[in-house]
């Protein structure tokens, strides 16, 4: 990141919040700061090969040091990033979770990652609420995502927020959702 998008960045600390999710275990929900990359490479790493291949498009096994960079350090205006941390007594929090958006070519494009153990608890639904909450407040009318077509859980969860589904300009196996925000 340059000096001037850290001269504008300001640090969300609005995003920083605790859940409890519906099978009792906590989340701490945070910004990603580039100090995360370590992090942020296991929580990957530890991703099944479905869901790396869901989040990413491709079958990866980790992250690329550019795209690891890429990931961690952003600017928090036009890359917007959040992770979830699980509350560990005796260990380091772990990210087991990752939502962000991304100002490019005109669009913002949002992605979620969930680790497998800790999907269908409603961690995807509560990250999206605060991203999406995030981004109208920031002047964000609309987002979108290319979803690999049998992704049905990031399609569903695009769906009730009352995202509009159609065929991604990126091509065949590609869904995009497309968000429209209230007071973005």
């Amino acid at each position: 990141m340059n000096a001037a998008a850290h001269a504008g960045a300001r640090f969300p600390s609005a995003l920083i919040d605790r859940i409890r999710l519906a099978d009792g275990r906590e989340v701490v929900v945070r910004p990603v700061l580039a100090i995360d990359a370590e992090a942020e490479q296991a929580f990957v790493r530890g991703l099944s090969l479905e869901s790396r291949r869901k989040r990413f498009h491709l079958p990866i096994r980790e992250l690329s040091p550019a795209l690891l960079r890429q990931l961690t350090d952003v600017d928090h205006v036009g890359h917007v990033a959040i992770v979830a941390e699980a509350l560990a007594s005796d260990d380091a929090p772990t990210i087991v979770a990752d939502a962000r958006y991304v100002n490019e070519n005109g669009e913002t494009h949002f992605a979620i990652a969930v680790a497998d153990a800790w999907q269908g608890i409603g961690l995807g639904r509560a990250l999206m609420q605060r991203l999406l909450r995030y981004a109208a407040r920031h002047g964000i009318a609309r987002m979108v995502a290319d979803v690999i077509t049998d992704n049905t859980a990031m399609t569903r969860l695009a769906a009730s927020f009352g995202g509009r589904l159609s065929m991604s300009p990126h091509g065949a196996g590609l869904t995009r959702a497309h968000l429209e925000l209230a007071g973005g």
